[in-house]
């Protein structure tokens, strides 16, 4: 972030802006200094602190990557630093408590064949198959736990102010955060398995998946490479019903029939299935464009709806009803927090706080 940055968000819905005199220097406002802390959420005694802080290519992604597929806001940028210092803090933990994590799969390159690297990783990382597709979703977490992949959701309030403009984070050397999406478990379910390449080929990202861009040929082949990974991984053997079918035009509608069969049993999204069809060309280009736009819209106007219910919901002059949705926990999650407290490492509140539950669930992870 830069000083001009800065300035400009402690500043927001001030008549007259903080200029950067008050902010570096010798001494600073308290008050300017709380500003400062909605930013970096470190606790005032953070900046008491007479040294100061190194980067650090082990503390921060921010360190070790200059670039990113995404023009991150800041709400972005507080997440993924959020789940940096966790994943930090985790280590540290599963250090003194000699659990071993270390990375059980082979690596891989953009130079392998993300179909048949997708086939042989298939028979052992894929869960049983079910309809429901959060359920799936923690098959796959609780599957990748199994070979020491560590996978965080982060969910966002409806009205929080700074949303976060990504969709999944790969964090070297094994944890994958995916930001979950109201009535969108595909999308998530894909990010999953496309932030779970780049955990393959070793290539630490931060980025917001264009599910209307799937097709854009300015990706870079590493994007490329994991969304490919992640069509074969899911598609499995339906992919042979796709090699088979005829050109899709108006005259068989386009095979959506057919498409919105594969969908269900596959949880990928009928676009990134038309996106294939227009790899293996099955499809024009024009007709791509007409399905996308169409499925775009269809989306667009089930996010008014849903918008529009959720505004009827409210109570008058009041607060939206219901409780934010619980992120998944990865059983790796649990079972290294559980270890931690048994250890002695760390106490009932510090458990609640990790696992993001209340008190009175603490014995349902706690015997």
């Amino acid at each position: 972030m830069t000083e001009a940055e800065l300035l400009l968000i402690i500043s927001e819905g001030r008549k007259n802006p903080i200029c950067r005199e008050e902010i570096f220097a010798d001494q600073i406002n308290p008050v300017n200094l709380k500003k400062i802390d909605k930013v970096f959420n470190k606790g005032l005694h953070y900046y008491l602190d007479p040294k100061s802080p190194e980067p650090s290519r082990d503390a921060s992604i921010f360190f070790r990557k200059t670039e990113f597929g995404t023009d991150l806001n800041i709400g972005a940028r507080k997440i993924v630093n959020q789940f940096e210092d966790f994943k930090i803090s985790l280590s540290a933990i599963a250090s003194l408590a000699e659990l071993r994590i270390e990375r059980i799969l082979p690596k891989y390159s953009v130079t392998n064949d993300a179909k048949i690297v997708a086939g042989d990783l298939k028979n052992s990382l894929y869960p049983e198959f079910c309809l429901v597709k959060r359920d799936f979703l923690k098959a796959l977490i609780s599957k990748f736990a199994e070979y020491n992949i560590l996978v965080f959701e982060f969910v966002e309030t409806w009205n929080k102010k700074d949303r976060a403009n990504i969709d999944g984070v790969f964090l070297s050397p094994n944890v994958i955060v995916l930001k979950r999406y109201q009535n969108a478990f595909r999308r998530e379910i894909f990010t999953l398995i496309h932030e779970f390449g780049h955990y393959l080929i070793e290539e630490e990202e931060i980025e917001e998946l264009d599910v209307y861009n799937l097709a854009n040929t300015k990706l870079s082949r590493v994007e490329r490479w994991c969304n490919d990974f992640a069509y074969y991984f899911l598609v499995g053997e339906y992919d042979k019903l796709i090699e088979e079918i005829d050109m899709a035009s108006e005259s068989n509608d386009y095979h959506f029939e057919l498409l919105e069969h594969i969908s269900n049993q596959t949880h990928l999204s009928r676009l990134a299935l038309f996106t294939r069809l227009l790899y293996k060309n099955k499809i024009s280009k024009t007709h791509y464009n007409l399905v996308r736009a169409d499925l775009k819209e269809q989306y667009e106007q089930r996010q008014k709806l849903e918008q529009e219910e959720r505004e009827l919901q409210k109570p008058e002059g009041g607060k939206q009803k219901g409780s934010t949705p619980k992120p998944i926990n990865s059983p790796l999650l649990v079972s290294t927090i559980q270890t931690a407290f048994y250890e002695g490492l760390i106490n009932e509140h510090e458990v609640c706080k990790s696992l993001n539950i209340s008190p009175d669930k603490l014995e349902n992870y706690l015997q």
